[in-house]
């Protein structure tokens, strides 16, 4: 029996290119809750998600870790309201610094863990990792949408 992702469980008919798990196009990440960190591994699609010859693309590691992040950010503030489904979050703001090179040639690690949050905030680090190393780090701040906000309700 397969676990479900964080996604899959909360937003199974969501569309995201990042995330969702309905959108046969997109990256279709997987999440999971490990401790106090959200944890993924991803593989690329060798040559459509690469920048050049065995380099992972740039926007698609934002991608990654916009997604994770967020939803970490979600997890968190479920938890934190003790409700049992996890509130539509965006993307307030995010960083992402570009260590080094990302391999495309096979899985990555994608972690991230809640710093610091409020009722409806949620300040998140990321990390992807290849081999143990971290290629790209990302700092994001996440905000639970109110009812007319076009994201609200969309998962």
């Amino acid at each position: 029996m397969t676990t479900k992702s964080v996604q899959e469980r909360y937003a199974p008919d969501n569309h995201c290119f990042g995330c969702g798990p309905a959108n046969p196009k997109g990256l279709r990440i997987r999440s999971f809750e490990r401790g106090d960190e959200l944890v993924a591994e991803w593989t690329p699609e060798v040559p459509t998600h690469e920048a050049f010859d065995g380099m992972l693309n740039g926007g698609i590691i934002g991608s990654l870790l916009d997604c994770h992040c967020n939803w970490a950010a979600a997890m968190h503030l479920m938890k934190k309201a003790g409700v049992d489904e996890p509130p539509c979050t965006v993307t307030a703001e995010y960083k992402i610094e570009l260590k080094r090179p990302t391999p495309s040639a096979g899985p990555v690690i994608l972690r991230a863990r809640v710093t610091d949050s409020s009722k409806r905030r949620a300040n998140v680090e990321g990390t992807l990792e290849v081999d143990g190393e971290i290629c790209a780090a990302c700092h994001g701040v996440f905000i639970a949408v109110k009812e007319g906000h076009p994201a609200y309700h969309r998962w």
